[in-house]
């Protein structure tokens, strides 16, 4: 990719309300994200009635709730998706969805989006993993709770049923709400890249957009972020979100720090070849010189500007008989 993947992840900031998910898509495609992101999800086949929410869930949802009940509250049924693809579709921006069980997958496989995401949560579920290696397609893997071994596992699974590493995309990431700081570990990122040979990005859910900036400043490919419309709306990720203004701002950075990357080559950029002229030195006359005399420590000065012989040919001129008459800051010629 020759620029960050930025996605916009919905999840179920939507709230159930359809309404919500396309002013969702709306605020992604102002924001100039280059994908929006679901959850896809059949609540009996995700959790067991005995599932407890995660800490961060019970603090934002209602406590007394399970979290099937809660999976079953926030979750579009199947038959919505396809109207959100074409929501997508008309905008401009690319449509995808995370399958939290098999049913989902096939059915999001089916609808034809181009990638496939696994949530940091099945990173261990070896027939979905099968499953979704069998697709073909390209995979976005979520790293969150996940040890060296297991990431590496989870390639293993997908690449057995066909996939190649330039077809999967594994994301650092940590799946804290709000993910504390000192819980980042950006470092992690590329150490992921360096141990599978694999394109890195990272899923952030930090309270603010400049961790994500960083991790593209540090070699991300893939960026995704919480969008909301509001952060003060009830639901498990409107907290750790990006409010639309906030999106904008972080999508803007991003493009900047792209910019500013540059490449490895280290030389004077256009703008500032002008600088280089003013602020560099030459090797002028420090009192007048006569025609046969030797240019010394006491004849000689570096000043501005660089119109003449290189302070760093210092070696060379001192020693050397001046072939004519110099006034004081002239400059030296050999």
């Amino acid at each position: 990719m020759n620029k960050t993947f930025i996605i916009a992840e919905v999840g179920v900031n939507h709230n159930a309300d359809l309404n919500m998910a396309y002013r969702l898509i709306d605020a992604a495609v102002a924001a100039g994200a280059d994908a929006i992101k679901f959850q896809t999800a059949i609540p009996e086949l995700v959790a067991t009635a005995r599932a407890e929410k995660a800490n961060y869930q019970a603090q934002t949802t209602n406590a007394e709730e399970s979290q099937l009940e809660m999976i079953g509250r926030i979750h579009f049924p199947l038959d919505v998706y396809e109207g959100l693809k074409l929501r997508c579709e008309s905008r401009g921006i690319v449509f995808f969805s995370s399958a939290f069980d098999m049913v989902s997958l096939d059915f999001l496989d089916r609808l034809g989006q181009s990638y496939h995401k696994v949530p940091s949560g099945e990173i261990t579920n070896l027939p979905y993993l099968r499953m979704m290696g069998r697709y073909g397609k390209p995979v976005i893997l979520s790293t969150g709770m996940s040890y060296m071994h297991e990431i590496g596992d989870a390639i293993a699974v997908l690449e057995d049923q066909g996939l190649s590493r330039k077809q999967i995309i594994v994301l650092h990431c940590n799946t804290e709400y709000p993910t504390p700081m000192e819980d980042v570990n950006l470092h992690a990122m590329n150490a992921i890249g360096k141990t599978f040979d694999v394109a890195v990005g990272y899923s952030d859910h930090t309270d603010g957009l400049e961790v994500a900036v960083a991790a593209v400043a540090l070699g991300a490919s893939v960026i995704e972020k919480h969008l909301t419309l509001d952060r003060s709306l009830p639901g498990p990720d409107h907290k750790a979100s990006l409010e639309p203004d906030q999106f904008l701002m972080m999508v803007n950075a991003i493009r900047n720090i792209e910019r500013a990357l540059g490449s490895p080559i280290k030389k004077p950029s256009p703008s500032e070849m002008g600088n280089l002229l003013i602020a560099r030195r030459s090797i002028v006359a420090a009192k007048p010189i006569k025609a046969g005399e030797k240019f010394t420590t006491d004849n000689i000065v570096a000043k501005r500007p660089c119109s003449g012989i290189s302070p760093m040919r210092w070696d060379d001129v001192i020693g050397s008989i001046a072939t004519r008459d110099f006034l004081v800051d002239e400059h030296i010629s050999l």
